[in-house]
């Protein structure tokens, strides 16, 4: 049976009422039958039916043991790191996403925990880093925004023989393409706002692990701070899950075709996509993922300033320019003063997040459509807005 038949047949149906939807049980209680005996829910911070379907489908999606569904993907992050305590350190991949910059950094390296940031990309430097306080690992993989690939299967062996546990952001893979527990991954989280929802319509985040009592860890975390998914938001991610091999295989098929363009056009000076042979990760991209190497494609122009990418970003009108990714729309942001702003721009830079670098979130309009819109956004830059007009008449006539 194939994956995506295993994961739709997944979901239940609901055995009181024969729904082929899951119910929304939008509820903040349940009725007992007498003090402590009930049907398996007493309070819906604790738990609810509908976060409970949501929770084993991902767990099954991921090859793990225990999910927990949250309010937010910062929120999941949050409850990882509570796993530590004050003197334990983080070893965390450089090129990191914004969010998780300023929690690790501004909220608890103030209560005794440090991080060290490396680029993961050469396991010789996650050995290098590593020290008797080092307890988590935080891979991502694909990085936001710069696309670095990690070796999970690698770093994995090296976190277990120093008895530390290895997460992985899984988001931008999503567990179509890439299941981190198969390669030895304790911990996945998932902002799954993006691809695991995928119609930019819910704030959620998944975190996944593959032993049980970890899972019991982060649930009873979950519990005391209260950061849970609600019902209807649990609903729509199942919804949205119903469908993410067919998304994620047009999102990666699209992003190749966009990328293979960047590539070519004379605005553009790096394109950052691992389905490119181009692209150094793509040998261990290829290994670790399957069907397709997801649809967030970044680069980054000759004119290697922020006023050159504004320009981009501001000419386009099929790509949107928004925070988040992952969704049917296309969206694309301009990382420097958007998502990775609240890390300080010499660290930024040097974990490869210029100023000029601009991320595409590709969605699953025709991709041509996509390219003409990109392609005359770029073609700005080189010639400005009436010679951009004369050199692609049809483009123009639509953008212009």
């Amino acid at each position: 049976m194939s994956n995506a038949t295993q994961l739709i047949h997944s979901i239940p149906v609901d055995s009181l009422t024969g729904s082929i939807s899951v119910p929304i049980y939008q509820t903040s209680t349940f009725v007992q039958d007498a003090p402590g005996q009930h049907k398996g829910y007493d309070y819906a911070r604790s738990n609810n039916p509908t976060r409970e379907v949501l929770e084993r489908t991902i767990a099954t999606l991921e090859g793990g043991t225990a999910a927990s569904a949250f309010a937010s993907g910062l929120a999941a992050i949050d409850a990882v790191v509570k796993l530590l305590r004050s003197g334990d350190e983080i070893l965390a991949v450089d090129d990191i996403y914004g969010g998780a910059f300023r929690l690790f950094t501004h909220i608890y390296e103030g209560f005794g925990i440090k991080v060290n940031y490396v680029d993961t990309t050469d396991v010789a430097n996650v050995i290098d880093a590593f020290t008797d306080k080092t307890k988590l690992v935080w891979l991502e993989t694909p990085t936001n925004p710069t696309l670095k690939i990690s070796d999970i299967a690698a770093i994995a062996a090296v976190a277990r023989s120093r008895g530390a546990l290895l997460c992985v952001d899984n988001t931008f893979a999503s567990p179509a393409l890439q299941q981190p527990i198969k390669l030895g991954a304790d911990i996945v989280v998932h902002s799954a706002t993006k691809y695991l929802g995928g119609h930019s319509d819910l704030i959620a985040g998944i975190v996944v692990a593959a032993d049980a009592e970890v899972g019991a860890r982060i649930r009873f975390i979950q519990n005391a701070s209260g950061a849970i998914l609600s019902p209807h938001d649990s609903w729509l991610v199942i919804r949205g899950v119903e469908t993410i091999y067919l998304r994620v295989k047009e999102h990666s098929a699209n992003a190749l075709k966009v990328a293979r363009f960047l590539e070519d056009h004379p605005a553009v000076d790096k394109v950052y996509y691992p389905g490119l042979t181009s692209h150094p990760g793509h040998k261990v991209a290829s290994r670790q993922q399957s069907g397709g190497y997801g649809g967030v494609v970044s680069f980054t122009l000759r004119e290697d300033t922020g006023a050159a990418a504004t320009k981009v970003v501001c000419a386009t009108r099929l790509f949107k320019l928004a925070e988040s990714l992952g969704g049917v729309k296309s969206l694309l942001c301009h990382p420097a003063t958007m998502t990775h702003k609240s890390i300080p721009a010499e660290k930024r830079r040097s974990a490869g997040v210029a100023d000029s670098l601009v991320r595409l979130s590709v969605g699953l309009e025709d991709a041509q459509d996509l390219i003409n819109d990109i392609g005359q956004a770029l073609d700005l830059l080189i010639y400005g807005r009436k010679n951009a007009a004369a050199k692609a008449p049809a483009a123009a006539a639509l953008w212009l």
